[in-house]
């Protein structure tokens, strides 16, 4: 069995007030802490992913804030306290503080880092 509490997980991407801090936590599956600031939209850093968008699906729990999550259909509102499941081709705009706590497939998660960390570099 594995665990890990924020701090023993390690920062995949920083910048712009924007932290993820992700690692593989067993059963394919990684463990992701997430920190928006308000106004961070991720829009911008999905640009050439297929749709402009994240395409790794997401199970987690928003611990602080609000954030829309717009999709090809359209948008719906999230705030702290609410469990989630976020299918592929999602963008978060943070619409106060977010915090959250999510587990995603590894397989899937890790071109989305690695676009993402393309972007900032």
């Amino acid at each position: 069995m594995t665990s890990a509490t924020r701090n023993d997980v390690p920062v995949a991407i920083e910048g712009n007030g924007v932290e993820l801090r992700t690692m593989p936590i067993g059963g394919g599956m990684s463990v992701g802490y997430v920190h928006l600031p308000q106004g961070a939209d991720m829009g911008p850093a999905f640009k050439g992913l297929t749709d402009d968008a994240c395409q790794c699906p997401h199970w987690g729990y928003l611990l602080k804030g609000k954030l829309r999550m717009r999709t090809a259909t359209g948008s719906e509102t999230y705030e702290a306290g609410q469990a989630y499941y976020w299918a592929p081709g999602h963008v978060p705009e943070a619409l106060e503080d977010c915090d959250f706590v999510e587990f995603s497939p590894t397989e899937d998660f890790e071109p989305v880092i690695t676009h993402l960390t393309s972007q900032s570099a």
